[in-house]
């Protein structure tokens, strides 16, 4: 029997030597290897794309029971309507409420002294500035002296009549000459009035050299130095803040100036400082300006040391109560077209609704227009999700 030849399934070292490759056969395979692989990241890319949008194309037809959870979950709030403070807010300039001007009250001359600076408190008559007095004072004490020149004159006709009249009875004097001394004594007497009224007169001047506060008040502005000539053009040389009472003159468009009476409160706020004053309209202008179509309401501010006429500041003004939705500032957004807020409708999609607030305070934001009260309003999250978007919506307490 002949021994039979045995090959193991094996490769053997020295056969790889032996194996003829067949360039056709191993494209063939590579072809069928690409091809299966793609398959499967078609079939893994569809797997991927199911789970992450959870069907939804089944979901635009007729959405299941159980599809509604893979829904973004949003917070509403239906909010009403709430009695709010209606505020509003204004800026203007700082000004003295009666701005006094002082000048020169007389003839005026040179400036001998100044007695007070700006930022000065002076009561009612205190001088303000002096000026020389030295030639209207020489005029006075002339005038004294003929004063008494004339008072001497008028003894003298005294005593004359006293004897005229004395001897007139004898027949010694006859009764003219007690006239022409009677007449004579009356102008003496008259000539010493007359002195007595020059002499007054001229003391008035002199008391007028003195340039007096009208009225007690702060010191805002002087604009004199001593050794300056003045006189009654040379306009005003000081100003004082009457009472130092200050005010706002805030400027306000025609609807709102029309909510505002004298009387009402307002909290001011000068720019640059975290301090606010209270104050109170005490004027609203009858007129409006016919280019801006504004108007300005006046506050009433007490007298401070921080406050300084010609400064800006800013003023809340009560106006009384308004009805109103209130909402938190996270339900409400703005853009370049304006503020807005979304809403979800009936088929739970988001929906954009522009409105326009009101009040800002503590509480939220007051909805003057675009909203009744009833609509189920996004109260947070709003900027992730865009108008016709599907949505789970979940109700919230709106805040009181």
């Amino acid at each position: 029997m002949k021994a039979m030849n045995f090959e193991s399934t094996k490769w053997r070292r020295d056969a790889i030597d032996e194996v003829v490759v067949d360039e056709e056969t191993l494209a063939r395979r590579r072809r069928r290897r690409n091809i299966v692989l793609a398959v499967v990241a078609v079939v893994l890319l569809g797997i991927a794309g199911l789970f992450m949008f959870g069907g939804a194309g089944e979901k635009a037809v007729a959405p299941a029971a159980g599809e509604g959870e893979q829904l973004p979950a949003v917070t509403i709030v239906v909010p009403g309507r709430q009695e709010v403070a209606a505020t509003i807010s204004a800026t203007g300039s700082l000004a003295a409420r009666r701005d006094m001007p002082v000048g020169v009250p007389g003839e005026g001359g040179q400036i001998a002294r100044v007695l007070v600076e700006p930022g000065q408190w002076v009561r009612a008559g205190q001088a303000l500035a002096v000026i020389d007095r030295s030639v209207q004072s020489q005029e006075a004490a002339q005038l004294a002296a003929q004063i008494e020149v004339n008072r001497a004159d008028l003894r003298l006709a005294e005593s004359e009549l006293e004897r005229g009249q004395a001897l007139v009875s004898r027949g010694f004097i006859s009764q003219a000459d007690i006239d022409r001394k009677r007449a004579t004594r009356d102008a003496a007497a008259a000539r010493v009035r007359v002195a007595e009224a020059q002499l007054a007169a001229t003391r008035a001047r002199i008391n007028r050299l003195s340039i007096n506060a009208p009225t007690a008040g702060l010191v805002l502005s002087r604009s004199v130095e001593a050794g300056q000539v003045v006189g009654p053009g040379t306009g005003a040389l000081f100003r004082i803040a009457a009472n130092g009472e200050m005010e706002l003159l805030a400027r306000l468009p025609q609807s709102d100036l029309a909510r505002l009476s004298a009387g009402r409160p307002a909290v001011v706020t000068p720019v640059g400082s975290d301090r606010t004053y209270e104050g109170t309209i005490w004027q609203v202008s009858p007129i409006v300006d016919p280019t801006t179509r504004q108007g300005e309401a006046r506050i009433l501010i007490p007298y401070n040391t921080e406050l300084r006429p010609g400064g800006f500041a800013s003023a809340e003004i009560s106006a009384g109560t308004a009805t109103a939705p209130l909402l938190p500032e996270s339900a409400v957004q703005s853009d370049d077209r304006g503020n807005f807020v979304y809403l979800i409708d009936a088929n739970n999609t988001v929906v954009r609704r522009d409105v326009r607030i009101g009040e800002v305070s503590d509480r939220g934001v007051a909805i003057a227009e675009g909203l009744n009260g009833n609509e189920r309003v996004v109260l947070t999250a709003g900027a992730f999700l865009n108008p016709g978007q599907r949505v789970r919506p979940e109700r919230a307490q709106a805040r009181r």
